[in-house]
């Protein structure tokens, strides 16, 4: 059962004073889990590839540890606001072209690291895992951040304490509250969002399929990681 459903008039009462709290104490829960991604990069650091780079946060962050970092999004938009952040950061190039366009014009095992965030629910997920290998040089490595829909009582419970601390969370990082400049405008970009409609043990069945090895984790804050390395 998926908590934020529920039509429960308690459940309602305190959904609406959790919205008031994190509008007023805002923080990007897929950016908080970079420093995730940059603590597990691999030994080999030449070439790593962002799906759905967004606007293109985490491709600049990699581009400090890369010689060559590749952003891909579908989105126009995104790949635009992309090349707009990343203009004068020449290790870093952005793609606007869906992953398995990418994965099929793409050299073989070429990446060193490929990272996901926020990304693979919405892909298909056995298509999407079955082209990793291919593009991992040896010893390559794969980072995802996902989403994943609540399909159990482990799910459940995890979910509540996130939304328990997750305003917690927003006043560690957004002491100040927020004012309406600070909001997103009719004028920003807003990253395409889609509901996850697979469930973790899903997820994980078609890893251990695509990936054998796969380490996967729930996470507090609304999502799973994923980590899988390519044998030498």
């Amino acid at each position: 059962m998926d908590v934020r459903d529920s039509t429960n008039p308690v459940m309602l009462s305190v959904q609406r004073w959790l919205a008031r709290a994190n509008t007023r104490h805002p923080w990007n829960h897929n950016e908080h889990f970079h420093g995730w991604i940059l603590c597990n990069l691999p030994a080999r650091q030449h070439t790593a590839i962002d799906v759905g780079c967004g606007s293109g946060v985490l491709a600049g962050k990699l581009a400090a540890h890369f010689a060559r970092v590749i952003g891909i999004d579908a989105d126009e938009g995104m790949a635009a606001a992309a090349s707009t952040r990343l203009a004068s950061t020449p290790r870093v190039s952005i793609e606007r072209c869906r992953f398995d366009a990418f994965a099929a014009k793409a050299g073989e095992a070429e990446a060193d690291l490929i990272t996901m965030v926020a990304v693979l629910h919405h892909l298909d997920l056995a298509d999407t895992l079955s082209r990793i290998p291919r593009l991992l040089a040896p010893g390559g490595r794969l980072l995802v951040v996902g989403l994943a829909k609540v399909d159990t009582l482990t799910d459940t419970m995890i979910d509540l304490v996130s939304a328990a601390a997750n305003p917690v969370m927003g006043l560690i990082k957004h002491p100040r509250p927020a004012r309406p400049a600070d909001q997103v405008t009719a004028t920003e970009l807003a990253m395409p969002v889609r509901d996850p409609s697979t469930a973790v043990a899903e997820i994980a069945a078609a890893a251990s399929t695509h990936l054998p090895g796969t380490t996967i984790r729930r996470r507090l804050f609304f999502r799973y990681t994923l980590r899988w390395d390519k044998p030498r």
